[in-house]
């Protein structure tokens, strides 16, 4: 029983380290890079698409990104989805495609940006460990674990949440060091 919650957890505890990673992969740097016009929709010709989806996104210079559509009557559109996003950037369209030039990001900002990187994925580490450990504190109270089996289970949580724990650690680290660079 124990063994079964504990393996349940390993799945979620991963789960929200692949979610950390793709959140910091939005995360504006102050360098350019496609990746933050990921999640960006576009409606056209009454179809929801990703901009990926209608346009080729490039990066010719470290603060600028190119987005050319395959069809210009798209242009509009693509624009209107990059104004209404929260990346709070002003695209410039000169009738062929669509600039973005991302402004320097002050100290400030990258500091706030820096502390705030992690703290996501440690609070669902930390609501699946606590899911975990009701689970096998109800185990106990049913009489389908013994207390022996309770302290262990807590081991090993604690153990698994450390891990993942360090592991988010690292993950952020290295953000936060590409966040900190000008």
């Amino acid at each position: 029983m124990i063994d079964q919650i504990i393996d349940e957890s390993k799945p979620k505890m991963n789960s929200a380290i692949d979610n950390l990673k793709e959140d910091l992969a939005k995360i504006r740097t102050g360098r350019a890079h496609a990746g933050i016009l990921d999640g960006i929709a576009v409606s056209h010709y009454g179809t929801t698409s990703l901009i990926k989806e209608v346009a080729s996104v490039s990066v010719p210079e470290s603060n600028m990104i190119v987005i050319k559509p395959w069809d210009r009557n798209a242009l509009s559109a693509i624009e209107t989805a990059i104004r209404a996003s929260d990346l709070g950037l002003n695209p410039t369209n000169d009738g062929l495609q669509i600039r973005l030039v991302l402004p320097p990001m002050t100290e400030e900002r990258r500091k706030e940006i820096a502390v705030q990187v992690k703290k996501q994925a440690k609070i669902s580490l930390r609501n699946v460990r606590g899911e975990a450990w009701s689970k096998v504190q109800q185990a106990v109270k049913n009489k389908e674990a013994t207390e022996d089996d309770k302290y262990t289970a807590e081991e090993r949580l604690n153990r698994l949440t450390d891990e993942k724990n360090k592991e988010v650690d690292k993950i952020s680290a290295e953000k936060e060091a590409e966040i900190m660079k000008i």
